[in-house]
């Protein structure tokens, strides 16, 4: 792929260059950043062969002299309503140094055992996170669930092993499985108990909230009447003092 180093950022300039039928793009290198003008139908056959995990020999123009790094598709936007590309974002790397990187996840071998039976298929994992050097990463990692009966599944420790290839998921990650069909039964009582659960929680709370209620209110009154026992208390002590005086 083909690409023109640019001096002009911002959100007008990016205007611009839609405009021309391109986009811009930033290449992250090893030491500095660059600033891209892309072909986005390069981007999107790409996109359309690889996932975005193929290796690009990226050829920059507009330099002193023509560069040509080695680079991956890091990231990309698109127009939520048109579907164009706006942006992309290109990760230079070293053919020496290993990366880390998501792949898709594909699974090979037909339809499994245990869905034949009546069981349904969870995809449960699309990504995995993987670490290689630059010249050992797949397009995808193929994993085979066409042997799986209802109830069983892949985890990630038990993929088949690759050579220059790590698997960074937690091992005990499931990444396909095949479940027992919910009977409409069951369904229907653990719908019905849940509706149960819900109409029995709101009378408790309104209950509670009266009670904190009349709690509030006969809280005042109870220390009004505890005044006027003191008050009364204290009118004996008034008429004494009284008649102490008068003598």
């Amino acid at each position: 792929m083909t690409a023109e180093v640019r001096e002009q950022a911002g959100k007008g300039a990016a205007r611009q260059l839609r405009r021309k039928g391109k986009i811009p793009g930033v290449l992250y290198g090893q030491e500095e950043c660059l600033l891209l003008t892309l072909d986005p139908d390069a981007i999107r056959k790409i996109l359309r062969s690889h996932a975005g995990t193929a290796l690009v020999s990226l050829t920059i123009t507009g330099t002193a002299r023509n560069a040509v790094r080695t680079a991956l598709l890091r990231e990309y936007q698109v127009d939520p309503v048109t579907g164009d590309l706006l942006h992309a974002d290109l990760f230079e790397v070293s053919m020496t140094k290993p990366i880390r990187v998501k792949v898709p996840v594909a699974l090979v071998g037909g339809v499994p055992v245990g869905v034949k039976e009546g069981g349904v298929l969870h995809h449960n994992l699309r990504e995995l996170h993987i670490e290689c050097l630059p010249s050992a990463l797949p397009d995808q990692i193929e994993v085979d669930a066409s042997q799986l009966g209802i109830g069983h599944g892949v985890h990630v420790r038990e993929l088949a092993p690759r050579e220059g290839l790590r698997f960074l998921d937690e091992g005990d990650q499931m990444v396909v499985s095949v479940a027992a069909p919910m009977s409409e039964a069951k369904l229907e009582a653990l719908l019905t108990s849940g509706a149960a659960v819900e109409e029995g929680k709101e009378p408790e709370v309104i209950a509670k909230g009266k009670a904190e209620e009349e709690g509030a209110a006969a809280a005042p009154a109870g220390e009004a009447k505890a005044e006027k026992k003191e008050a009364a208390a204290a009118k004996p002590e008034k008429k004494e003092a009284k008649e102490e005086k008068k003598k």
